[in-house]
């Protein structure tokens, strides 16, 4: 597996090879294991390389543990690391694989003044199955899968207040926000602050659920990076536990893998054999979770963590624009540091890895059929905006052969809010969000070029300031990003024409062939499609104006949909929503869905259904259509394993009980109606049956769980 990441970077014209630890202890500890002979191979091959050919990037490949004569049972030290001297506290031991990459003689005592040279990053793995899994990942964020807009996002994570001491996480973590506006305004900030939410109390303590349901939101919606500074441990994040270990298993993020930043205690030690840690489970998570992480492996000090966490995202945003890869980010910004706590620090993933940023840049050239560089029009609710702009290379100039979809986001104006001071500590910080989306949309651009309509939601501050419009594209190979934050937003359109309709709603729970009362699994997929003339309200501005479902008439707990609502290619008019489901109970469900369009007008829908154990295979609805038929009929049924293979076999009968028809079959399905299987009335010999009455028998078997399912019913051949 290590062969084929080696493999992807020769391709792309970085010289790349694969080196076995038997060959280094050979040649450099004669045959002993001994971690400094891992340091001289890196010494030597960095010294006797030419200044245009240095070694850049190191990666460890295999776990490691704190048991280097491997004398306990299970043990996985594959590629070991360097353990410091003082192991007995867990504020001053630690393990770096900085070690190996202090190239000069006089290094390598640890140190604070000591400089690490080459950038290195571990892949955890102990097993060819685990680099299997992580090697998919790491390959497909560098393919066009790994396209979107969630390129634009960076999500930052606040712990609350549970000592004095704690205000810095919040105050740090805004700091970092403002200095990403200030030097990266393409990027959308999503703010994640704990003590900004309901806190509720339950049998095992205090918790955020809302915060928790957001941070899941955010994984498996998509952020470049997510940044989490606070209280955490080996099983997750924060004495609330907003972030834990199964919540992390549950992710299913393959194509939009974020770099995750936990500036927290322990989160992924990961040199303890006997357990994986919170961070190890969420690097190591096959169907997403992170695909790379800047993670700590000790408890680290708040003060010492708020620094670095500073300096460490000015260097991994690129504020200076050095094009260098993550883990050489983090390497200049451990040798900025004078803390013996930067050894805490380490780098999970493929070392020559760089942030998926998108390339600049996407311009918008015209409002209103007004150039930009003119004065520009004030975006006044209800008025119908038309926008035109141009994709350019670094240099300004269109690209007159970009052909591909643009994405676009218009914020309305920032709003302050304030921490609600959840655990008493008299200390509460205001901060500012810039999250009420006007308009979320996609459209086709064509030789460079492209523009798009919509209407302003009657709901926005009515004020005149400054929005953002946020553009993200992409084609077959490459994405750019644009931003304009001039854009002026207040005030109302009085020669509106009248709109009293609400929109049209469709809603499914998994694909499009479900009907009221179907059988689904626990964490179904919510799928909506809205249609009215006047565009769909995504503004967070008004009370009750959200797009929202509403689960077993509770009203207090509304899911508000907003944020994944988007229109269809080229049409405002017309848009959809993909949201999923988590964890619902077994039994009858009814979902209400509210949804309004630009004008404030208003409209519902409801889905009924029944959610049955995800483990045990469950079978209704057994039909075959048409029936009766002559010479063609499906079988179908609804099922509760969506994605997953099931083997399904007919086998007809007559009415005697002779077998004259056997049909086997696989059947995987989005949804839970499968409707694959058919038979033409011919028997096991090719001959046509007579017509009549006859007996089939449909037997399911789950591929994965081995659970089986048999029904006999009828059909009529005429």
């Amino acid at each position: 597996e290590a062969k084929r990441l080696t493999n992807y970077h020769e391709n792309n014209n970085l010289s790349s090879k694969v080196v076995l630890l038997d060959q280094i202890y050979n040649e450099f500890s004669s045959g002993s294991p001994d971690i400094t002979a891992i340091r001289d191979f890196i010494k030597h091959l960095y010294d006797s390389s030419s200044p245009s050919k240095k070694l850049k990037y190191v990666c460890f490949f295999g776990d490691s543990s704190y048991d280097f004569k491997d004398r306990l049972t299970l043990n996985n030290n594959i590629v070991p690391t360097f353990h410091a001297k003082q192991s007995f506290d867990l504020t001053s031991s630690y393990v770096t694989d900085d070690y190996y990459t202090m190239i000069e003689a006089s290094e390598g005592n640890m140190l604070v003044e000591d400089s690490i040279d080459i950038a290195t990053g571990r892949i955890p793995v102990s097993s060819p199955l685990e680099a299997k899994q992580v090697i998919d990942k790491i390959l497909n964020y560098y393919t066009p899968k790994s396209f979107g807009d969630w390129r634009n996002t960076i999500t930052l994570v606040a712990d609350d207040i549970d000592q004095n001491a704690d205000k810095t996480l919040q105050t740090g973590l805004e700091e970092i926000a403002d200095s990403i506006k200030k030097n990266k305004p393409f990027f959308n900030i999503k703010k994640l602050y704990a003590d900004a939410f309901k806190q509720e109390t339950t049998s095992g303590g205090e918790r955020y659920p809302q915060v928790k349901n957001a941070i899941s939101d955010a994984i498996e919606k998509g952020t470049l990076v997510f940044n989490y500074f606070g209280h955490g441990g080996e099983d997750g994040l924060a004495d609330e536990r907003i972030l834990e270990i199964p919540q992390i298993q549950k992710f299913k993020n393959l194509n939009t893998l974020p770099l995750f930043i936990t500036v927290t205690c322990e989160f992924s030690r990961f040199d303890n054999h006997l357990r994986d840690t919170a961070g190890e489970k969420l690097f190591l998570n096959k169907n997403g979770g992170a695909v790379s992480m800047i993670t700590t492996s000790r408890n680290i000090y708040i003060s010492n963590g708020a620094i670095f966490n500073k300096k460490l995202n000015k260097h991994v945003l690129e504020f200076e624009n050095k094009n260098l890869s993550i883990a050489q980010n983090l390497m200049v910004t451990k040798n900025l540091s004078r803390t013996q706590q930067k050894y805490f620090i380490f780098y999970f993933g493929d070392p020559a890895m760089k942030l998926a940023t998108p390339s600049p840049n996407i311009k918008l050239t015209k409002i209103n059929q007004k150039a930009i560089s003119e004065s520009l029009d004030t975006l006044k609710a209800l008025s119908k905006i038309s926008m035109e702009g141009v994709v350019t290379d670094n240099s300004g100039n269109i690209i007159p052969n970009f052909n591909g979809i643009l994405s676009t986001t218009i914020f309305d104006k920032s709003i302050n809010k304030q921490t609600l001071d959840n655990d008493g500590f008299g200390i509460t910080n205001t901060f500012d969000l810039q999250e009420s989306k006007l308009f979320k949309g996609n459209t086709s651009i064509k030789n460079g070029y492209f523009k798009f309509n919509f209407i302003v939601p009657k709901d926005i501050k009515i004020a005149f300031g400054k929005g953002k419009v946020s553009l993200y594209a992409h084609n077959n190979n490459y994405d750019k990003r644009g931003v304009n934050t001039d854009i002026i937003i207040g005030g109302i359109e009085q020669n509106a024409p009248e709109d009293t309709t609400g929109p049209e709603i469709r809603a499914f729970l998994n694909n499009e062939s479900f009907v009221n009362g179907d059988l689904t699994n626990a964490s179904p997929n919510l799928i909506i499609h809205l249609e009215d003339s006047s565009g769909i309200n995504t503004s967070l501005t008004a009370v009750d104006h959200d797009i929202i479902a509403i689960l077993d008439d509770n009203e207090s707990n509304p899911i508000n949909l907003n944020d994944y609502y988007q229109t269809e290619l080229d049409n405002f008019t017309k848009g959809s929503i993909s949201y999923k489901l988590r964890e619902l109970s077994e039994g009858t469900h009814r979902l209400r869905i509210k949804a309004w369009d630009t004008y404030n007008n208003s409209s519902e829908t409801t889905l009924s259904f029944v959610v049955v154990n995800d483990l045990k295979l469950n079978i209704s609805r057994v039909l075959n259509y048409p029936n009766p038929f002559v010479n063609y009929t499906e079988f179908w049924f609804n099922h509760n394993k969506p994605n997953e293979p099931l083997e399904v076999q007919i086998q007809i009968f007559t009415v005697s009980g002779k077998l004259i028809k056997t049909i086997n079959g696989v059947s995987q399905t989005l949804g839970n109606l499968s409707n694959t299987i058919n038979w033409d009335g011919l028997d096991d010999f090719g001959n046509r049956v007579g017509k009549g009455v006859y007996v089939y028998k449909l037997s399911v078997k789950s591929t994965v769980s081995n659970d089986t399912f048999k029904k006999f019913d009828k059909l009529v051949v005429m």
